[in-house]
This record gives structure tokens, sequence and C-alpha cells, in this order.
């Protein structure tokens, strides 16, 4: 932990206001190593704080991460899975995947400990978009794109209008605004297609790039700024999605 000041540390586990943080120092509430605190200590990695006698614990510093899921992992939190995604990322602290990858599927997937976040890149109507690079048995055409892009009814609906492009003669390209379960397989096999490799390239703003399979990296500060901006104005009360694949 940085240096900080103890006003700011204080609000920064989420208790009050950095104003009302300063009223409690004032009142002689609050003790680092065991002396009363006055307005403007710092506080600094080690540092033992007591507010009314009992320990003040720092929220945890939140993580956004962005992983690059082999087949044969599942995005599940269950440790009885022994191909479940935390122990294959074994990282240092509590982190959760937001939605998840069909098991053979492969690619981006967000993790985190922000639950706000999560509920709000989750919801269907904010309509955020997710990528895909798909691969088919047999060669598509013209026709397939059209169908598919224009919508195919499964799970007793019609799905929405999407963008669809042909990257090669068993491959498109196509970015889903929703995320019904298994929403591309069973598109692809309403039109007598089966998939062979699903790869998510894209969440929103996040790209794979050049992360290579089976690894992770944070989000950078302006990909945290941007993917803040886009959600601010999302619901957290409508049914949420699936945010599958």
């Amino acid at each position: 932990m940085e240096e900080k000041s103890l006003n700011k540390y204080i609000s920064e586990t989420g208790i009050c206001s950095r104003r009302e943080a300063d009223k409690l120092i004032e009142e002689g509430r609050v003790r680092i190593n065991g002396v009363v605190a006055r307005k403007g200590n710092r506080v600094k990695a080690g540092d033992k704080v007591l507010l009314n006698n009992k320990p003040l614990v720092a929220r945890p510093e939140v993580v956004y991460i962005a992983f690059n899921k082999p087949p044969g992992i599942s995005c599940t939190t269950d440790r009885k899975d022994k191909s479940n995604i935390i122990d294959y990322l074994k990282f240092k602290s509590r982190i959760f995947p937001v939605g998840r990858l069909d098991k053979p599927s492969e690619g981006l997937i967000f993790l985190t400990n922000d639950g706000d976040i999560v509920n709000k890149i989750l919801r269907a109507g904010n309509r955020h978009e997710k990528e895909y690079i798909v691969t088919v048995n047999k060669p598509i055409n013209a026709t397939f794109v059209k169908k598919m892009s224009e919508g195919v009814a499964i799970l007793d609906t019609i799905t929405r209008p999407c963008f669809v492009k042909m990257e090669g003669t068993h491959r498109f390209r196509i970015i889903l605004t929703q995320g019904l379960n298994r929403q591309i397989r069973r598109m692809c096999e309403v039109l007598g297609y089966e998939v062979r490799t699903l790869n998510r390239v894209r969440i929103m703003n996040i790209s794979l790039h050049n992360l290579p399979q089976g690894k992770w990296r944070y989000f950078t500060p302006a990909e945290v700024k941007t993917i803040t901006a886009l959600v601010e104005n999302s619901s957290k009360t409508e049914e949420a999605s699936s945010f599958d694949e």
C-alpha cells in the first residue's frame, strides 16, 4: 500500500466520506499504532488503524483482469470442478468471472472483484458488444450471413439483428449485443451448421490483441476509464443477460 492521508484511508474503506473521516479524527475516535490520531496524519503499509478501538480494514483494491481462456477451462468458481477458472489462474486475491464462456469455447473473459460493474455489464438491456470469430463444419455463403445477421429463432425468441461478416470459407465474425445461452452455437445449429471453434476476441472496449492463450493482464487505466463510462448509465435492475457463449 502506498502512503496516503488518514482521512483518505478511512474513506476508502467505504464507511464514510473524507469530511466525515476528519470529524471522527477530531473526536479522538481514531488511533494509529495505539496513538490517538490527528488531522493530517498519514498511513503507510503495516500501520494498524483503529476506529472506536476496533481494527479498520481497508477495502481491497479493485482488480480488473482480461484473460484469454483456453478451451477446456470452466468459467465457474466451484472448486469441485477440477477445470475451474479460479484454480487455473491462481490469482492472489478473490476474483470472479464476468459472465462465462462455454468450456469448449476460448477467448476473452473478464475477472474482477467489483460486483457493481459486473451487474451493469451483465444486464441484457444494456446491449454491450461482444465480438467472436467462429469456424463451422462446412462452407458458409451469403445466405448464411444474411440469416445470421437478420435474426434466428432460438429459445422461444428471435435473436437481435447483428453484424456478421465472412472471414473465410468456414469462418465468420459476429458481434452480439445480447447473451442468450449458447447463442451462436444454437443459431448455427438452426441453419444446419456445427460450430468447430468459437473465439471471443472483444468485449466492449477491451480486445485480446496479442494476449497469448492461457495468459491474463490487468486493464490499462485508459480501459478502466472507458469501460466505467460505458456502463455509467447502465441499468442494474433490468433482467440480467447470461453473457454466455
